[in-house]
């Protein structure tokens, strides 16, 4: 790759919701909310196989919370997008809206 950080579907999707839901987020809830914003059920491991790509290029950061009881004992970790999460999600969109633009099939009421 050329220094650029390209994305794929399903880590923009994941990245999408974590805008949608805030900061201090995780797994289930971004799941939740791109089955709630699609209809698309998305498997819970493919939700943070995304998450650690997105970690890996630096347009997502995570902590762990406190353990908890319910979880027997285990941390929940957290995501928030980074400023270069979020400067890629412009990118992307910028990049996507392009594409659209002019093709004449996919303009006026679907069939």
């Amino acid at each position: 790759m050329s220094g650029r950080t390209y994305l794929g579907g399903l880590e923009l999707t994941v990245l999408l919701a974590l805008l949608r839901l805030g900061e201090d987020s995780y797994g289930v809830p971004i799941s939740r909310e791109i089955e709630r914003q699609t209809g698309r059920d998305v498997a819970l491991g493919s939700v943070y196989a995304a998450l650690e790509r997105l970690q890996e290029k630096e347009l997502v950061s995570s902590h762990l919370g406190e353990p908890t009881a319910a979880r027997g004992g285990k941390a929940k970790r957290y995501f928030r997008v980074t400023r270069q999460g979020m400067r890629q999600a412009r990118e992307t969109r910028h990049a996507l809206m392009n594409l659209w633009r002019g093709v004449r099939e996919l303009q006026g009421e679907p069939t």
